[in-house]
Protein backbone atom coordinates (compact mmCIF):
# COMPACT_ATOMS: atom_id res chain seq x y z
CA UNK A 1 0.00 0.00 0.00
CA UNK A 2 2.79 2.35 0.87
CA UNK A 3 4.42 1.70 -2.52
CA UNK A 4 1.16 2.53 -4.31
CA UNK A 5 0.83 5.76 -2.33
CA UNK A 6 4.37 6.76 -3.23
CA UNK A 7 3.67 5.98 -6.87
CA UNK A 8 0.49 8.09 -6.83
CA UNK A 9 2.33 10.95 -5.15
CA UNK A 10 5.07 10.75 -7.76
CA UNK A 11 2.53 10.77 -10.57
CA UNK A 12 0.69 13.76 -9.08
CA UNK A 13 3.97 15.59 -8.60
CA UNK A 14 4.97 14.92 -12.24
CA UNK A 15 1.53 16.01 -13.43
CA UNK A 16 1.81 19.18 -11.36
CA UNK A 17 5.22 19.96 -12.83
CA UNK A 18 3.93 19.32 -16.35
CA UNK A 19 0.93 21.55 -15.78
CA UNK A 20 3.08 24.25 -14.21
CA UNK A 21 5.51 24.14 -17.15
CA UNK A 22 2.55 24.45 -19.53
CA UNK A 23 1.28 27.53 -17.69
CA UNK A 24 4.73 29.11 -17.73
CA UNK A 25 5.05 28.46 -21.46
CA UNK A 26 1.58 29.88 -22.15
CA UNK A 27 2.30 32.99 -20.09
CA UNK A 28 5.58 33.47 -21.95
CA UNK A 29 3.91 33.05 -25.36
CA UNK A 30 1.15 35.47 -24.34
CA UNK A 31 3.77 38.00 -23.33
CA UNK A 32 5.53 37.64 -26.69
CA UNK A 33 2.24 38.18 -28.53
CA UNK A 34 1.12 41.21 -26.51
CA UNK A 35 4.45 42.97 -26.04
CA UNK A 36 4.57 44.48 -29.58
CA UNK A 37 1.10 45.96 -29.01
CA UNK A 38 2.29 47.43 -25.74
CA UNK A 39 5.33 48.95 -27.46
CA UNK A 40 3.06 50.39 -30.15
CA UNK A 41 0.79 52.05 -27.60
CA UNK A 42 3.75 53.39 -25.63
CA UNK A 43 5.31 54.90 -28.77
CA UNK A 44 1.96 56.44 -29.75
CA UNK A 45 2.01 58.43 -26.49
CA UNK A 46 5.40 60.03 -27.19
CA UNK A 47 6.73 62.65 -29.56
CA UNK A 48 9.18 61.84 -32.31
CA UNK A 49 12.28 62.97 -30.41
CA UNK A 50 11.50 60.86 -27.36
CA UNK A 51 10.89 57.79 -29.53
CA UNK A 52 14.19 58.22 -31.38
CA UNK A 53 16.23 58.68 -28.21
CA UNK A 54 15.38 55.53 -26.23
CA UNK A 55 12.53 53.18 -25.47
CA UNK A 56 10.99 53.20 -22.02
CA UNK A 57 8.12 51.18 -20.59
CA UNK A 58 6.49 54.32 -19.15
CA UNK A 59 3.83 56.00 -21.36
CA UNK A 60 4.38 59.55 -22.50
CA UNK A 61 2.04 62.54 -22.44
CA UNK A 62 1.64 63.22 -26.16
CA UNK A 63 -1.15 60.85 -27.11
CA UNK A 64 -3.66 63.60 -27.88
CA UNK A 65 -0.93 65.69 -29.50
CA UNK A 66 -0.10 62.90 -31.96
CA UNK A 67 -3.80 62.25 -32.57
CA UNK A 68 -4.43 65.92 -33.43
CA UNK A 69 -1.41 66.01 -35.74
CA UNK A 70 -2.67 62.93 -37.55
CA UNK A 71 -6.27 64.10 -37.91
CA UNK A 72 -5.22 67.61 -39.00
CA UNK A 73 -2.90 66.36 -41.77
CA UNK A 74 -4.70 67.19 -45.02
CA UNK A 75 -2.39 64.91 -47.03
CA UNK A 76 -3.28 61.86 -44.91
CA UNK A 77 -7.09 61.43 -44.81
CA UNK A 78 -6.99 58.84 -42.04
CA UNK A 79 -10.75 58.77 -41.35
CA UNK A 80 -11.51 58.35 -45.04
CA UNK A 81 -8.76 55.72 -45.25
CA UNK A 82 -10.34 53.70 -42.44
CA UNK A 83 -13.70 53.83 -44.22
CA UNK A 84 -12.05 52.74 -47.49
CA UNK A 85 -10.25 49.84 -45.82
CA UNK A 86 -13.44 48.76 -44.06
CA UNK A 87 -15.31 48.77 -47.37
CA UNK A 88 -12.65 46.72 -49.13
CA UNK A 89 -11.98 44.28 -46.27
CA UNK A 90 -15.67 43.69 -45.52
CA UNK A 91 -16.52 43.17 -49.19
CA UNK A 92 -13.56 40.83 -49.67
CA UNK A 93 -14.42 38.80 -46.56
CA UNK A 94 -18.06 38.49 -47.60
CA UNK A 95 -17.25 37.42 -51.16
CA UNK A 96 -14.52 34.98 -50.11
CA UNK A 97 -16.56 33.21 -47.43
CA UNK A 98 -19.93 33.05 -49.22
CA UNK A 99 -18.71 31.92 -52.62
CA UNK A 100 -16.08 29.59 -51.20
CA UNK A 101 -18.77 27.96 -49.07
CA UNK A 102 -20.92 27.67 -52.19
CA UNK A 103 -18.06 26.06 -54.13
CA UNK A 104 -17.35 23.67 -51.27
CA UNK A 105 -21.03 22.74 -51.08
CA UNK A 106 -21.15 22.05 -54.83
CA UNK A 107 -18.14 19.75 -54.71
CA UNK A 108 -19.30 18.05 -51.51
CA UNK A 109 -22.99 17.50 -52.22
CA UNK A 110 -22.90 16.71 -55.96
CA UNK A 111 -21.42 13.75 -57.77
CA UNK A 112 -20.14 14.42 -61.31
CA UNK A 113 -17.35 13.22 -63.57
CA UNK A 114 -14.89 16.09 -63.15
CA UNK A 115 -15.40 16.36 -59.39
CA UNK A 116 -12.02 14.97 -58.40
CA UNK A 117 -10.23 17.01 -61.07
CA UNK A 118 -11.99 20.18 -59.85
CA UNK A 119 -10.73 19.58 -56.31
CA UNK A 120 -7.16 19.03 -57.49
CA UNK A 121 -7.33 22.05 -59.80
CA UNK A 122 -8.44 24.34 -56.96
CA UNK A 123 -5.56 23.09 -54.82
CA UNK A 124 -3.16 23.77 -57.71
CA UNK A 125 -4.49 27.33 -57.98
CA UNK A 126 -3.79 27.73 -54.26
CA UNK A 127 -0.08 27.23 -54.97
CA UNK A 128 0.12 30.14 -57.44
CA UNK A 129 1.42 33.37 -55.83
CA UNK A 130 -0.71 36.49 -56.18
CA UNK A 131 2.16 38.44 -57.73
CA UNK A 132 2.26 36.08 -60.73
CA UNK A 133 -1.21 37.09 -61.94
CA UNK A 134 -1.00 40.76 -60.97
CA UNK A 135 0.13 42.03 -64.39
CA UNK A 136 -2.73 40.24 -66.15
CA UNK A 137 -5.19 41.55 -63.57
CA UNK A 138 -4.04 45.13 -64.09
CA UNK A 139 -4.34 44.79 -67.88
CA UNK A 140 -7.85 43.37 -67.49
CA UNK A 141 -8.87 46.14 -65.09
CA UNK A 142 -7.53 48.76 -67.51
CA UNK A 143 -9.60 47.33 -70.38
CA UNK A 144 -12.73 47.14 -68.20
CA UNK A 145 -12.25 50.64 -66.79
CA UNK A 146 -11.87 49.40 -63.22
CA UNK A 147 -8.61 51.12 -62.40
CA UNK A 148 -8.80 53.46 -59.41
CA UNK A 149 -11.86 51.59 -58.12
CA UNK A 150 -12.36 49.02 -55.38
CA UNK A 151 -13.77 46.29 -57.62
CA UNK A 152 -10.34 44.72 -58.41
CA UNK A 153 -9.71 44.48 -54.66
CA UNK A 154 -13.04 42.80 -53.87
CA UNK A 155 -14.23 40.70 -56.82
CA UNK A 156 -11.10 38.46 -57.15
CA UNK A 157 -11.74 37.27 -53.58
CA UNK A 158 -14.68 35.29 -54.96
CA UNK A 159 -12.06 32.72 -56.02
CA UNK A 160 -10.32 32.05 -52.69
CA UNK A 161 -8.89 28.51 -52.81
CA UNK A 162 -7.49 28.59 -49.27
CA UNK A 163 -10.87 29.58 -47.85
CA UNK A 164 -12.54 26.89 -49.96
CA UNK A 165 -10.08 24.23 -48.76
CA UNK A 166 -10.73 25.00 -45.11
CA UNK A 167 -14.52 25.18 -45.51
CA UNK A 168 -14.81 21.89 -47.40
CA UNK A 169 -12.78 20.14 -44.68
CA UNK A 170 -15.13 21.56 -42.08
CA UNK A 171 -18.16 20.66 -44.19
CA UNK A 172 -17.06 17.04 -44.48
CA UNK A 173 -16.77 16.94 -40.68
CA UNK A 174 -20.09 18.43 -39.58
CA UNK A 175 -22.57 18.38 -42.49
CA UNK A 176 -24.33 15.04 -43.13
CA UNK A 177 -25.71 14.69 -46.64
CA UNK A 178 -28.94 13.28 -45.18
CA UNK A 179 -29.93 16.82 -44.17
CA UNK A 180 -29.47 18.05 -47.73
CA UNK A 181 -31.42 15.09 -49.12
CA UNK A 182 -34.24 15.73 -46.68
CA UNK A 183 -34.46 19.37 -47.77
CA UNK A 184 -34.59 18.30 -51.40
CA UNK A 185 -37.35 15.80 -50.67
CA UNK A 186 -39.34 18.60 -49.00
CA UNK A 187 -39.15 20.59 -52.24
CA UNK A 188 -36.56 23.18 -51.21
CA UNK A 189 -34.51 24.67 -54.04
CA UNK A 190 -30.73 24.33 -54.01
CA UNK A 191 -30.17 27.98 -53.16
CA UNK A 192 -32.69 27.82 -50.33
CA UNK A 193 -31.08 24.64 -49.02
CA UNK A 194 -27.68 26.28 -49.12
CA UNK A 195 -28.74 29.60 -47.57
CA UNK A 196 -31.08 28.30 -44.86
CA UNK A 197 -29.60 24.92 -43.93
CA UNK A 198 -25.95 24.71 -44.98
CA UNK A 199 -24.79 28.22 -44.05
CA UNK A 200 -26.06 28.11 -40.42
CA UNK A 201 -24.23 24.80 -39.91
CA UNK A 202 -21.08 26.33 -41.41
CA UNK A 203 -21.23 29.49 -39.28
CA UNK A 204 -18.10 28.76 -37.16
CA UNK A 205 -15.95 27.99 -40.22
CA UNK A 206 -17.28 31.02 -42.08
CA UNK A 207 -16.57 33.27 -39.07
CA UNK A 208 -12.98 32.00 -38.80
CA UNK A 209 -12.28 32.54 -42.49
CA UNK A 210 -14.04 35.91 -42.42
CA UNK A 211 -11.58 37.06 -39.75
CA UNK A 212 -8.56 35.79 -41.67
CA UNK A 213 -9.74 37.27 -44.98
CA UNK A 214 -10.68 40.57 -43.35
CA UNK A 215 -7.24 40.93 -41.75
CA UNK A 216 -5.50 39.92 -44.99
CA UNK A 217 -7.43 42.49 -47.04
CA UNK A 218 -7.05 45.14 -44.35
CA UNK A 219 -3.26 44.74 -44.32
CA UNK A 220 -2.88 44.32 -48.09
CA UNK A 221 -0.56 46.92 -49.61
CA UNK A 222 0.78 45.43 -52.84
CA UNK A 223 -2.35 45.34 -55.01
CA UNK A 224 -4.11 48.50 -53.73
CA UNK A 225 -1.03 50.61 -54.36
CA UNK A 226 -1.08 49.48 -58.01
CA UNK A 227 -4.84 49.99 -58.47
CA UNK A 228 -5.70 53.08 -56.40
CA UNK A 229 -4.38 56.49 -57.45
CA UNK A 230 -6.83 59.01 -55.98
CA UNK A 231 -5.80 60.20 -52.52
CA UNK A 232 -9.37 60.06 -51.19
CA UNK A 233 -9.69 56.38 -52.20
CA UNK A 234 -6.46 55.14 -50.64
CA UNK A 235 -6.60 52.47 -47.95
CA UNK A 236 -4.85 52.49 -44.59
CA UNK A 237 -1.69 50.54 -45.62
CA UNK A 238 -1.09 52.98 -48.49
CA UNK A 239 -1.50 55.98 -46.19
CA UNK A 240 0.88 54.47 -43.62
CA UNK A 241 3.49 53.88 -46.32
CA UNK A 242 2.88 57.41 -47.62
CA UNK A 243 3.43 58.79 -44.14
CA UNK A 244 6.61 56.74 -43.70
CA UNK A 245 8.07 58.01 -46.99
CA UNK A 246 7.59 61.67 -46.13
CA UNK A 247 10.40 64.19 -46.05
CA UNK A 248 13.01 63.14 -43.51
CA UNK A 249 13.09 66.61 -41.95
CA UNK A 250 9.32 66.49 -41.44
CA UNK A 251 9.19 62.83 -40.49
CA UNK A 252 7.11 62.41 -37.32
CA UNK A 253 7.49 59.02 -35.66
CA UNK A 254 4.77 59.83 -33.14
CA UNK A 255 2.28 60.37 -35.95
CA UNK A 256 3.33 57.13 -37.63
CA UNK A 257 2.85 55.06 -34.48
CA UNK A 258 -0.45 56.79 -33.80
CA UNK A 259 -1.70 55.90 -37.28
CA UNK A 260 -0.62 52.26 -36.87
CA UNK A 261 -2.36 52.21 -33.49
CA UNK A 262 -5.57 53.56 -35.06
CA UNK A 263 -5.28 51.07 -37.95
CA UNK A 264 -5.35 47.99 -35.71
CA UNK A 265 -8.49 49.05 -33.79
CA UNK A 266 -11.02 47.78 -36.40
CA UNK A 267 -9.15 44.47 -36.66
CA UNK A 268 -9.31 44.02 -32.88
CA UNK A 269 -13.04 44.84 -32.90
CA UNK A 270 -13.74 42.29 -35.65
CA UNK A 271 -11.72 39.69 -33.79
CA UNK A 272 -13.59 40.30 -30.53
CA UNK A 273 -16.97 40.06 -32.29
CA UNK A 274 -16.15 36.77 -34.01
CA UNK A 275 -13.60 35.24 -31.63
CA UNK A 276 -16.13 32.90 -29.98
CA UNK A 277 -16.28 30.95 -33.23
CA UNK A 278 -12.52 30.55 -33.64
CA UNK A 279 -11.82 27.65 -31.26
CA UNK A 280 -14.96 25.79 -32.30
CA UNK A 281 -14.31 26.39 -35.99
CA UNK A 282 -10.64 25.43 -35.92
CA UNK A 283 -11.28 22.35 -33.78
CA UNK A 284 -14.15 21.00 -35.87
CA UNK A 285 -12.40 21.86 -39.13
CA UNK A 286 -9.32 19.90 -38.13
CA UNK A 287 -11.17 16.71 -37.14
CA UNK A 288 -12.85 14.76 -39.87
CA UNK A 289 -15.63 12.58 -38.56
Amino acid sequence: MEAKRNTLRSEKFSLGLSRGASYVLLIFMTFLCLFPFYMLIICATKQSGAISSAFTFVPGHSFMYNARNLLNDANIPVVRGIFNSLLVATGAAGCATYFSAMSAYGLYAYQFKMRRFAKVFILMVMMVPTQVSTLGLIELCTKLGMMDTYWPLILPKIAAPIVYFYIIQYMESVLPLEIVEAARCDGASEFRTFNTIVLPVMKPAIAVQAIFTFVESWNCYFLPTLIINTNAKKTIPILIAQLRTADYLKFDLGKVYMMICVAIVPVVIVYLLLSKFIIKGVTMGSVKG
